[in-house]
């Protein structure tokens, strides 16, 4: 698929339980639309700390955000705080951040994560419960981790067209000033 032009650049911030299709669908985005994807398991090769893996993983998001590029996200998104903070910052700098909420059964979750990574059930019990759910005043796209990504994509690109329609249904509505009116 092309690139996915959009007006303003957008991160798209990956939410929801360990073993919900988060990177799947971060991924798959991320591929078929031609974005960085920022997935900071993907440093925990080089350390397990996770103090450096959130440096690691800030200093290669300032970087992107350089580019006004849209890129995905994927990484240290549990908390509201986190989350608040995040989009603030991608605001700061030019982005509109859309957050994804993968809703799958915390059962589903916990057998993927754990036939996936090196984890005791209590260890997965553990994050789940510092889990903090979207609220509704982040106006999350909800998707589901057991759905096709084709139904994935569609709900989240809904949103991002979505977006852009109000943008442009403002501006027809705008009274055409009598100068420029009259000059024809």
């Amino acid at each position: 698929m092309r690139s996915l032009h959009l007006t303003d650049p957008h991160a798209i911030m990956m939410v929801g339980l360990p073993g919900s299709g988060k990177s799947f669908f971060a991924k798959q985005f991320a591929e078929t639309f031609h974005m960085p994807c920022i997935d900071s398991r993907a440093f925990a090769s080089f350390t397990k700390d996770t103090p450096s893996l959130q440096a690691i993983t800030a200093i290669v998001a300032n970087e992107i955000v350089k580019t006004g590029q849209s890129f995905v996200y994927e990484g240290f998104t549990d908390s509201r705080t986190v989350r608040t903070e995040f989009c603030k910052w991608v605001r700061k700098h030019g982005y509109k951040p859309v957050i994804v909420w993968v809703q799958v059964d915390s059962e589903t979750a916990q057998d993927r994560t754990l036939k996936a990574y090196d984890m005791t059930p209590g260890d997965y019990d553990e994050i789940a419960r510092k889990f903090s759910p979207p609220h509704p005043s982040e106006t999350p796209v909800v998707i589901s981790g057991k759905h096709t990504y084709a139904t994935q994509v569609k709900a989240v690109l809904s949103r991002l067209t979505k977006e852009r329609a109000s943008r442009v249904i403002a501006v027809r509505d705008e009274p055409v000033p009598a100068s420029i009116s009259q000059k024809r």
